[in-house]
């Protein structure tokens, strides 16, 4: 197959169209035929070395985390899809033609949903998830900081607030508060702005996907007893505010989830912007393009 092959770390040049071996789907996986894989922060960042400590890969490798495409073989046991279902997931190596998911992992993309959305959500939704359900330990009623809530994340994680029935502050640009408002946030504040945060009140959780010393603002607004979610690591200073419960996690893949928000951007309830799409070979101008920050969803399409 043509995969996009890492062979060191470095830039988006090191990033290399080649030819390499078929992956095999094993007992309970499911090999399929890449269509649309989606590109994200964690992508460029295991790519440069930037989290060669906490993630060190084997050289050669492939990159990418989620996709969609079509189920091309079936592994011994699995039970529930079919060779030629169009399914979508998250697993490791996706910047290739075929990748291997295990079954209980991956979905049936929704009848009505197009396959480069369903290619670029897998990450983004269970990310988003996780942080408001688990991380920020977000209940009905409560009042939630979500920073970065135009982001891929922020809008599903601002999606998922409001139907859990909490207030969302949206932390944004201050031209993107108008933005969040249409979207539902019951507020929004420029977090660039050193006098709104200071008159910000104390709120039951922080999601937040921003980090550094954003975060180390916005932990001091957090209630006693209050959780503080991070897609981004650890706050500097949370040993200064023992009272609040900080949750950095680096999420996983649910099928469920996947399915639920892919149906909520069928039926018109959510959107995810894709800026651009681009031919797997152009990976390396994907990655310049999205570490330079500014753009939305990019996604490739084997």
């Amino acid at each position: 197959m043509k995969a996009v092959v890492l062979h060191e770390y470095g830039g988006p040049s090191k990033l290399k169209y080649e030819d390499f071996p078929d992956p095999q789907a094993g007992k309970g996986e499911v090999l399929v035929r890449v269509a649309a894989a989606g590109l994200n922060p964690i992508d460029w960042k295991i790519r440069s070395g930037a989290m060669k400590e906490f993630m060190p890969v084997q050289f050669p490798t492939v990159l990418g985390y989620d996709f969609a495409g079509v189920v091309r073989e079936l592994g011994e046991g699995v039970t529930g899809f079919a060779v030629g279902d169009r399914v979508f997931g998250r697993t490791g190596a996706c910047y290739a033609e075929l990748c291997v998911v295990k079954a209980e992992e991956l979905a049936k993309v929704p009848e009505g949903v197009e396959t480069t959305t369903a290619g670029a959500l897998s990450v983004v939704a269970t990310t988003a998830d996780q942080l408001i359900r688990t991380a920020a330990k977000l209940q009905a009623g409560q009042t939630v900081l979500l920073t970065g809530a135009l982001g891929s994340v922020g809008r599903m994680a601002l999606f998922c607030a409001l139907e859990l029935g909490a207030k969302v502050i949206a932390g944004v640009r201050k031209k993107q508060i108008e933005e969040a408002l249409a979207l539902g946030a019951t507020a929004a504040i420029d977090v660039s702005d050193k006098d709104e945060l200071a008159r910000l009140g104390m709120v039951d959780a922080v999601a937040d996907t921003i980090g550094g010393a954003l975060a180390e603002k916005l932990i001091a607004k957090v209630k006693p007893g209050g959780a503080f979610g991070s897609t981004v690591g650890p706050v500097g200073n949370a040993a200064l505010h023992p009272t609040v419960e900080v949750n950095a996690f680096g999420s996983h893949a649910d099928a469920k989830v996947i399915v639920h928000y892919a149906e909520a951007i069928r039926d018109g309830k959510l959107a995810l912007p894709i800026d651009r799409m681009l031919p797997l070979s152009d990976a390396s101008e994907a990655h310049a393009a999205a570490e330079k920050g500014g753009v939305g969803k990019i996604v490739l399409l084997a």
